[in-house]
């Protein structure tokens, strides 16, 4: 297993990047893959293209590693939303969700409704956001056949409870969009039916990566509607329509980009090599640290505290005619951080550049003193 400053080591973003809940910067040993990969479709040496189709089960296999999930039970996707979009199509029955989740969660449900009409969208009322497994146990009904969350609320901070859900729902499906944790929270994927995820984020492997992995229940209950010609059990299907496979490879349409399939792979390896409990341990220490540095100051956490309830996020609420300028301050200091419905969100991962620490203290020291005087 390779060491924790191995990992930290590939950072490559500048000072006063606390954005990794959009964007996760490209870590070094995905820019050298990227590279690689690259020199070898230009070149197309004889027997390249070969390696090239390799790459779809080099990136299932890591996907397999931090999940659980066997390789044959996962299918790549380009992002999160399209895997829910085949999770969401794929299913017969009422499915509870809160109408507050990263909005890819609530429109696959609806789009499916309004295309399918076999799919209601149950809406679920939450603590200010926070999925709960009470909250779930207290709104299920008997039409109920899944609940969709994700496992960390983009706009919250908050980790849900996947093990309590699971417990609290019986043998429905839980379906979860995991984008906002993926590779850097150990979580108990086991509980889920659906995993789907990006790697653009937290993994650092750019856009046009991702991954819907499937349990063997949800494999029998849902319906590979927008299946194509490479998810069936026949090689090259020529002169006839062949049926979907009864595997996960069902809910493919057709072959993935194999630059973004082993760019994917190569971040999820070096996770896979430091581990991730050891991944979330420094991000913790990290999160604890902007959160002391924060408390210094006159700006609300809203985002929670407790190491078994957050990931990378810390949200600050500021008074609401100080909102424009705590960003203003950040701004001006050189802060990369996200403003979203009257909160701003500092994403903070396993690697945290002491030059941030200070360009943040500088941020909010201006920030107090406008607020103040």
């Amino acid at each position: 297993m390779n060491s924790l400053l191995s990992f930290t080591d590939g950072f490559r973003e500048e000072p006063g990047y606390l954005d990794f809940g959009r964007v996760g910067p490209l870590s070094e040993a995905v820019v050298a893959e990227t590279l690689g990969q690259t020199e070898v479709l230009s070149r197309a040496r004889h027997g390249s293209l070969d390696h090239l189709v390799d790459q779809d089960l080099r990136a299932r296999t890591a996907v397999s590693e931090l999940t659980s999930f066997a390789a044959d039970q996962i299918v790549l996707q380009p992002n999160t939303s399209s895997g829910l979009m085949q999770a969401m199509f794929g299913l017969t029955g009422t499915v509870l969700l809160s109408a507050g989740e990263f909005p890819s969660v609530p429109f696959a449900a609806v789009r499916a409704a309004e295309a399918l009409n076999v799919v209601t969208p149950l809406w679920l009322e939450t603590d200010h956001g926070r999925v709960t497994p009470g909250q779930i146990r207290d709104q299920l009904t008997p039409a109920v056949v899944a609940v969709a969350v994700c496992l960390v609320d983009s706009r919250t901070g908050y980790r849900t409870d996947l093990e309590g859900i699971r417990q609290v729902i019986g043998d429905r499906l839980l379906i979860v969009d995991a984008i906002q944790g993926f590779g850097v929270v150990d979580a108990a994927y086991a509980a889920a039916d659906v995993v789907a995820s990006g790697g653009q984020k937290w993994t650092r492997a750019g856009w046009g990566t991702g991954f819907l992995a499937l349990s063997e229940r949800a494999l029998e209950r849902l319906v590979p509607v927008i299946s194509g010609y490479v998810g069936t059990d026949t090689d090259a299907p020529w002169d006839e329509v062949t049926p979907p496979s009864h595997a996960a490879r069902a809910f493919r349409v057709t072959d993935g980009d194999a630059i973004a399939q082993a760019r994917f792979a190569a971040a999820l390896e070096q996770s896979f090599d430091v581990g991730v409990d050891v991944i979330q341990k420094a991000m913790n220490e990290n999160m604890s640290e902007i959160i002391e540095l924060v408390d210094e100051f006159i700006v609300d956490i809203v985002s929670p505290r407790d190491v078994d309830s957050r990931a990378g996020i810390v949200v600050l609420e500021p008074p609401a005619e100080f909102l424009t300028t705590l960003v203003a301050s950040l701004h001006n200091h050189g802060i990369t951080a996200t403003t979203r419905g009257g909160t701003v969100r500092l994403c903070v991962h396993a690697a945290l550049d002491p030059d941030t620490v200070t360009m943040l203290r500088g941020a909010l020291t201006a920030y107090t003193l406008a607020a103040t005087y």
